[in-house]
């Protein structure tokens, strides 16, 4: 496995349709679903009771180089080309739009079918061509050669060395230029409409898609930006956290999320482990937030670790915009923005390494950045672990649901009992088979853990019980 294939962001469409991945050699793969193409949608053919028999189906539509590796001679600081995430944007006349970024570049996609042209008739008779110069008659004939106007040869054919024709003796009577037709074949062509750059002095960790279709956020560890899709030679600041003095920097932004329905709204996550939403409209540079999401720490807890794990790596808004999920190392936590009080639920993921958070940070796996999804219906949340394993916990009131499963060929699944909400202690996680040289740790239950193999990203389908993980270089996708 090559470190360029590993991928390294994901993420559906708003219809389900279509599912882009990109990866550490900054390609962006797009896939098409295929089993709704005929008959309408599967939710449609649910409501008139039509029985479904096969799974949701994803094919290979396109793939394109989307960014390059490049270098910042002012820096003396090298950009990898890796992905960091993809956002799709708004459809319009059959074209697929979507924006990319790597550390440094956003760049807006264009990813439309276009008919292929081609050459129906040449201006040249190929039965009459006489390949690689040769020569019809003697050349070495002393008699005088008549030549035409036009550079025809009245007893021999005039010839161009390299081509694989020749002119007839005469020359031509006209010239006609060659017939290009529009076949019915059809190509995807993948064209970049607009690249957004120089806005950050920091490395990118999000870009998020405004509802009114004409904007989009990105942000790195001190400042968000907000873009027009139409202007990329500027961006307004409006989120700055850089003190005036570095030194007394105690936390960055790690993530930033447009709200889903109403245009002024947006949240953003810390490494302190506090998230902030932000109201565009009460002035241009939103220093002040209108609400504070943080958890008070408990009295006689704090350790070396405590503000590492706290970080908050990935932040979702659901559907409907009413909760917010978080997720930081050890938890995932479900937030109601009308309560900031603390979360509703906390969802232990990993409770089982609590006991070894010394070595993974020895090895730096505690700084890994995992993302996190919530079903289309708000009912299901879900995210990754190591060992390739996802979990699915169920956040509807009274919900004891929390599975496991394992991102491969053969994925084992077991149900975990838990006890009731807030309060959720899933220490049992699916043994799965070591794979690698190093020794995974075990539990005091017996179960293994790589830390090098890592589900890191995942997407949820946005209508269907459909979870799309990537782990390494591969894309698993789970229908329930």
């Amino acid at each position: 496995m090559s470190a360029v294939d590993i991928i390294s962001a994901i993420e559906f469409d708003k219809t389900g349709d279509h599912l882009a991945t990109g990866d550490r050699g900054g390609r962006v793969v797009l896939f098409e679903r295929t089993d709704t193409k005929d008959g309408g949608s599967r939710r449609d053919l649910e409501r008139m009771d039509y029985p479904i028999t096969r799974h949701p189906e994803f094919r290979y539509k396109t793939e394109f180089q989307s960014h390059e590796p490049e270098f910042d001679y002012l820096k003396s600081l090298e950009i990898e080309e890796k992905i960091n995430k993809i956002r799709w944007c708004q459809t319009a006349n059959g074209a697929l739009f979507l924006l990319s970024t790597n550390d440094k570049t956003i760049k807006f996609w264009k990813v439309q079918e276009k008919k292929v042209k081609k050459i129906s008739e040449m201006n040249v008779d190929p039965s009459k061509a006489v390949g690689n110069g040769s020569v019809a008659s003697s050349s070495n004939s002393s008699a005088p050669k008549p030549y035409l106007a036009n550079g025809g040869c009245t007893d021999r054919l005039h010839n161009s060395p390299g081509n694989d024709f020749s002119i007839p003796a005469g020359g031509f009577p006209s010239l006609r230029l060659p017939v290009v037709v529009t076949s019915a074949e059809t190509s995807l062509v993948a064209r970049c409409r607009r690249v957004y750059a120089h806005a950050h002095d920091y490395h990118i960790n999000s870009i998020s898609n405004n509802s009114d279709g004409e904007t989009f956020i990105s942000a790195d560890d001190l400042r968000i930006n907000l873009w027009n899709l139409e202007i990329s030679n500027q961006s307004f600041n409006i989120v700055d956290v850089k003190p005036g003095n570095m030194e007394d920097l105690t936390e960055v932004i790690t993530s930033a999320e447009f709200h889903p329905n109403q245009c002024n709204m947006l949240a953003y996550s810390s490494s302190k482990g506090s998230i902030r939403l932000i109201d565009l409209r009460q002035s241009a540079l939103c220093d002040s937030h209108a609400k504070l999401f943080e958890e008070q720490e408990a009295p006689g807890s704090r350790s070396f670790f405590t503000e590492i794990i706290a970080s908050i790596s990935d932040i979702k808004f659901a559907k409907d915009g009413r909760y917010l999920l978080s997720r930081d190392y050890m938890t995932l936590k479900l937030w109601d923005i009308n309560m900031d009080s603390g979360p509703v639920s906390t969802f232990q993921v990993h409770e089982y390494l609590r006991p070894k958070l010394c070595d993974l940070y020895e090895n730096d796996s505690i700084f890994d950045k995992f993302e996190c999804c919530l079903s289309g219906d708000g009912s299901r949340v879900a995210t990754g672990s190591y060992s390739n394993l996802f979990r699915v916990f169920g956040c509807s009131p009274g919900s004891t649901e929390a599975t496991t499963l394992e991102a491969s060929k053969n994925p084992m699944r077991r149900q975990v009992q838990t006890p009731s909400r807030p309060s959720r202690s899933l220490t049992t996680l699916t043994r799965v088979v070591r794979r690698g040289a190093e020794s995974p740790g075990v539990d005091a239950n017996g179960n293994s853990f790589d830390s090098a193999t890592k589900l890191l990203h995942l997407a949820w389908h946005p209508t269907e019980n459909s979870i799309a993980c990537a782990a390494a270089n591969s894309l698993y996708m789970y229908y329930a």
